[in-house]
């Protein structure tokens, strides 16, 4: 592990307890599969933790999803075994989750499930773990939820703002600067599983591909770092994953392309889907945007939700109680 824990100590009592926010996440921003993901404001699920004595996890869900209360079946749950191990089982931990973050929304909700109780109770054991550390933790999570143990909506959960994950093995993350904008989603009230979107997924890429989709993602850093709006906008394209995907969600290419005329600078598939997030410079732009991803799908005939939001600079953070 990255920290010193030699010559840390696990400051925690039996009866301690916080509340957290763990935001909803956008993963891959569009053209970064796996590796580029940002913290959203809007939506977050709610949790609080409690420190026990004996070492195990009681998990109580206060919602409606019906997920396992078994801690080995449930992506919190195996976040926090995987904290117990790293601790040889001093303490146990009792979890009540509320979540506003629905289950393949494409808006990050496993991730916000293993992120906040590892981030939660980290923060009553005295900071004892480092961010990398508890983003290996929550990567069980993820792994539980679609198979694999990726960390693009798991990074910008627990570091906040905009994440570039380099590597997994080792763990290499890059917090990324980018100037203040607007991120409007809409959430149709259908379900699209990570782990089938994964399957189908191209085996294989054309080098011509590949090279436009490299070109894409530096153009993303280097718009974000830069603060160059166009640069952004520009860059918000996927060659890859996006022609595959997107014909899971109805209506997205009028999304897509009604938006930017709205004037959003770009967007795209939220994760593995089905919603659809649009970045916009200012509030006047995500809002009308708002308006165009309605009334598509008042047409179309799909319940959905809308938000009109900011980047959370912040990731998980403690609540009052």
């Amino acid at each position: 592990m990255s920290t010193n824990n030699e010559t840390k100590q696990a400051t925690a009592k039996p009866g301690d307890s916080i509340k957290v926010h763990a935001p909803g996440t956008v993963a891959n921003l569009v053209c970064g599969f796996d590796i580029l993901g940002l913290a959203l404001n809007e939506p977050c699920d709610e949790m609080e933790i409690k420190i026990i004595e004996e070492p195990k996890v009681i998990i109580h869900h206060k919602d409606n999803y019906n997920l396992p209360l078994e801690p080995e079946k449930n992506v919190c749950g195996v976040a926090l075994l995987a904290m117990m191990d790293k601790l040889d089982n001093k303490f146990g931990f009792e979890l009540t989750v509320t979540k506003h973050i629905k289950p393949g929304s494409g808006i990050g909700s496993s991730a916000a499930s293993a992120a906040g109780p590892v981030v939660a109770a980290n923060k009553l054991l005295g900071n004892y773990f480092s961010n990398e550390d508890l983003v290996q933790m929550a990567m069980f999570g993820e792994k539980l939820a679609s198979g694999v143990k990726h960390a693009d909506n798991i990074a910008p959960c627990i570091y906040g703002g905009i994440t570039l994950i380099r590597a997994i093995h080792p763990l290499d993350i890059i917090s990324i600067p980018a100037p203040p904008m607007y991120v409007t989603l809409v959430h149709p009230q259908i379900e699209v599983k990570t782990s089938d979107a994964r399957q189908i997924l191209k085996k294989q890429v054309l080098l011509k591909d590949a090279i436009k989709q490299w070109g894409n993602i530096a153009g993303l850093v280097a718009g974000f770092i830069k603060s160059d709006y166009e640069l952004i906008g520009r860059s918000l394209e996927d060659v890859i994953i996006e022609p595959v995907r997107s014909i899971l969600i109805p209506g997205f290419d009028d999304v897509k392309a009604q938006s930017k005329e709205a004037g959003a600078l770009g967007g795209g598939i939220s994760g593995s889907g089905p919603s659809i997030f649009m970045l916009s410079k200012n509030e006047a732009e995500a809002k009308a945007v708002e308006v165009v991803m309605k009334d598509i799908y008042e047409k179309i005939g799909i319940e959905y939700y809308t938000y009109v939001t900011t980047i959370n600079n912040e990731g998980v953070k403690a609540i009052g109680n």
